[in-house]
């Protein structure tokens, strides 16, 4: 038995070794922890029963991951690449697996720098205190104090386990543009690029919105399908309202599309769009991260051979976000549906710049309406999900109820959204930004809102940070 399982392992043993081949290499080699930790906790603690039979090796000279049920059956391969994190490889082709699609600029050096004590308006306030003048010295003082009492406020609460939730790891919060507090759990500190899982998807939109500015992308283009299905009528709207009209099965636990794209497919994008159509275009509302990676090859193939290099250049470097990598899969396809990883602060940059309608220091960096858009109801799904890979509530409710409304959250809130409670809240209105991070799996139901109705209770309560503005 155990032999014949060796030899031709069921599909579900084989998603649950690369699972684990992948989770591990990316954490070892992208965020530095140690591998036995990361099988512990992110793979074996919160995962299906199964997985608490695999085993790994981690070969660090070769940058390489195996993995398989008691170490040898399932033939679970994961490998790192330059610049783009790792990768699984599904077909076992190693020599495939190592190569790239595409050109990269180095992104050695960058994660490990020093992360500066605030974002925007840090610079202004070192400019007052250089003028040397009473006026801009008083100035500088009465921002310090209420930024002082700001920090201690909102420090209070994101230290409140209870709000935080079971199986935190990072809490950061932004205010005004500004860091006003920040939590790590242990093994974890400001340094630690961290998985956002489906929080990907936002910024695959926001990629998405910076060629739409540049005019190299239409919102209402085809997608790209051949005429003769009907296929060729779902336009990049609809993918981006998760409307395509196309089969996909999101449930996770078992042998899924999701599950099968993710860890049994070197091509995903292929996979997502061979899909068949089963509902009518832009008429049904059905969250797919098949529809996220088609976009990503979408801009892949709008760019291309250097489409890292875009990203890095037109968002993440201008954002200050040196630790962001989105993945790739085997073939080279960015995973923009699930796979970046970046520092809680990272992802916090991201949310300030939504938060600011994609304005970053003075620049546009997304078309003028489109982070609206990007919030704007999906009418299909009930008004819990946006026009650009958002979520306009945190959890599920009843169709047609808004779950963030009995906690009194503004009206103007959305969030990016990712598996076991990765959560960005961005409140344009209250220009707060938090971000939550952790392993706290479903089950559990933790629910965000309450943390981010504390903050904001706590940021009213404190003086503005600048009484300029």
């Amino acid at each position: 038995m155990v032999f014949v399982l060796w030899v031709r392992p069921p599909d579900l043993i084989r998603v649950g070794a690369n699972f684990t081949a992948k989770i591990v290499c990316s954490n070892v080699f992208l965020a530095s922890r140690d591998p036995i930790e990361v099988l512990r906790s992110d793979v074996q603690a919160p995962g299906h029963p199964l997985l608490r039979l695999m085993r790994v090796e981690v070969d660090r000279k070769h940058h390489v991951v195996r993995a398989g049920l008691f170490g040898f059956i399932g033939g679970g391969l994961a490998v790192l690449r330059p610049d783009v994190g790792c990768a699984v490889v599904p077909d076992g082709r190693l020599d495939k697996g190592r190569r790239t699609a595409f050109t990269t600029t180095s992104l050695a050096a960058g994660i490990n720098e020093p992360e500066p004590r605030g974002f925007e308006d840090a610079a202004s306030l070192e400019n007052s205190r250089s003028l040397g003048n009473s006026a801009a010295l008083e100035t500088a003082a009465a921002l310090e104090t209420a930024a002082a009492l700001e920090h201690a406020a909102l420090q209070s609460v994101i230290e409140d386990d209870a709000l935080a939730g079971p199986g935190v790891r990072a809490v950061v919060v932004l205010h005004d543009g500004r860091l006003a507090a920040e939590r790590y759990a242990g093994g974890f500190d400001r340094k630690t690029p961290q998985l956002g899982w489906s929080m990907a998807k936002s910024v695959t939109a926001g990629i998405i919105g910076v060629l739409v500015k540049d005019g190299r992308l239409k919102l209402d283009q085809s997608a790209g399908w051949p005429a003769g299905d009907g296929r060729e009528r779902i336009t990049l709207a609809d993918l981006l309202g998760m409307s395509s009209g196309l089969q996909f099965n999101e449930g996770y636990g078992a042998v899924s599309d999701v599950t099968r794209m993710l860890y049994l497919e070197p091509d995903m994008a292929a996979f997502a769009r061979a899909k068949p159509l089963i509902h009518p275009v832009g008429e049904v509302w059905s969250y797919s991260s098949g529809t996220a990676v088609i976009l990503s090859r979408v801009i892949q193939d709008t760019v291309g051979a250097d489409a890292v290099t875009f990203i890095r250049t037109r968002l993440f470097d201008r954002l200050g976000m040196k630790s962001a990598v989105m993945e790739t899969d085997e073939t080279g396809t960015l995973v923009g549906s699930s796979y970046m990883y970046a520092t809680p602060l990272d992802w916090a940059r991201y949310g300030q710049l939504l938060a600011q309608d994609g304005i970053w220091q003075g620049q546009e960096l997304l078309p003028r309406g489109y982070v609206a858009m990007m919030a704007s109801p999906v009418a299909a799904s009930g008004g819990e999900y946006g026009h650009g890979l958002v979520w306009r509530w945190a959890t599920h409710a009843e169709a047609g109820q808004n779950s963030d409304a009995a906690f009194g959250l503004p009206a103007d809130t959305f969030w990016m959204g990712g598996h076991d409670g990765q959560y960005v809240a961005v409140i344009p209105s209250r220009q707060l930004v938090v971000v939550r991070m952790g392993l706290t799996p479903s089950r559990q139901h933790y629910r965000p809102q309450p943390l981010v109705r504390a903050l904001l209770d706590a940021a009213r309560m404190t003086p503005p940070t600048d009484a300029s503005r």
